[in-house]
């Protein structure tokens, strides 16, 4: 559960704030997708929720103490450097400082990935690289999974396959899920609950409180 409270936020801690006066609670093993125009403050809602930024009012209070984070692909990752599927969840793996190298093994099973643990990750397709980005993400026995636009730059097929996994780990493995999202229709169709955000505010609606607010059947 996490348990936001009246936070305010600026990126020089005074006004006007980018985030103002929100609070909301998000319930273990929910799915919430964050919905929202661009400047609507959702990727600075979840950093402060990752702990990667402060709030300058408020605050927010986690149960989770195993968070895994898929950013947007193209803001931390560079295709042309030479790395393999494997490296790059081993490199993580010794941030983490994780002695079993079976997690390794165990999260590209979770995604459908083993067979390409050898393969340059930058000959992958979008699909197939955002697979191994939740993989990384899942290692260390996660409880919460943020992501910030899952399906952004891959094709239909990967897309269907992405959500899958993803509501898999949340009905199957109870991990609770945070996902930023631009596609509404894959929000209705995979989430417990929308959190709106709209001009630095947002409220949190449980899946039909959504649909009735919008007159969507």
């Amino acid at each position: 559960m996490i348990e936001v409270e009246n936070i305010s936020f600026s990126y020089n801690n005074i006004k006007p704030y980018v985030i103002e006066n929100l609070s909301f609670t998000i319930p273990r093993g929910s799915y919430v997708s964050v919905i929202g125009e661009n400047g609507s403050a959702k990727t600075t809602l979840i950093k402060l929720m990752l702990g990667i930024l402060k709030p300058a009012k408020g605050s927010i209070n986690s149960q989770s103490t195993n968070i895994g984070y898929v950013p947007q692909k193209l803001d931390s990752f560079n295709s042309q450097f030479p790395i393999t599927v494997y490296e790059v969840l081993n490199t993580h793996r010794k941030i983490l400082k994780l002695k079993d190298k079976n997690c390794i093994i165990d999260g590209l099973k979770s995604v459908g990935m083993l067979d390409y643990k050898d393969n340059l990750i930058g000959n992958l397709s979008g699909g197939q690289q955002q697979k191994v980005f939740i993989a990384k993400a899942l290692l260390g026995d996660r409880d919460m999974l943020i992501l910030d636009e899952p399906s952004t730059g891959v094709d239909n097929k990967s897309m269907r396959e992405i959500y899958s996994i993803i509501t898999h780990l949340n009905k199957n493995h109870g991990i609770t899920v945070v996902s930023i999202e631009h596609n509404l229709e894959a929000a209705i169709k995979n989430s417990t609950h929308i959190l709106n955000m709209k001009s630095g505010c947002g409220t949190l609606y449980t899946l039909d409180e959504f649909l009735n607010s919008q007159n969507i059947v």
